[in-house]
C-alpha cells in the first residue's frame, strides 16, 4: 500500500469510529432521558392516585386521552 492510501485508510477508520461513538452516546443519552420521563410520569400518576384513589380511574382516563391527543405515540394501553 502506498503512504497516501494508508493515510486515507487511517482517516476513514478514525471517522467511522467517531461516528459510531457519537451514535452510542446519543442512544445512551436518549435512553437516559426516556427513563427519567417514565419515572416522572409514574410519580405524577402515583401522586394523583394517592389523592383521588383507584376509583377515580386516573390511568384509564390518561391512557385514552393520551392515545387520542398523541396518536403517533405508541405503548399506552387501551385503558378499558
Amino acid at each position: 500500500m502506498s503512504g497516501e492510501l494508508i493515510q486515507y485508510s487511517q482517516l476513514l477508520t478514525q471517522i467511522k469510529d467517531r461516528i459510531l461513538r457519537a451514535q452510542v452516546k446519543a442512544t445512551l443519552s436518549a435512553n437516559a432521558e426516556m427513563i427519567l420521563m417514565y419515572w416522572d410520569i409514574g410519580r405524577m400518576i402515583h401522586e394523583r392516585q394517592q389523592r383521588e384513589g383507584w376509583g377515580a380511574k386516573v390511568i384509564p382516563k390518561l391512557s385514552r386521552d393520551i392515545r387520542n391527543e398523541l396518536p403517533e405515540i405508541k405503548g399506552f394501553p387501551s385503558g378499558t
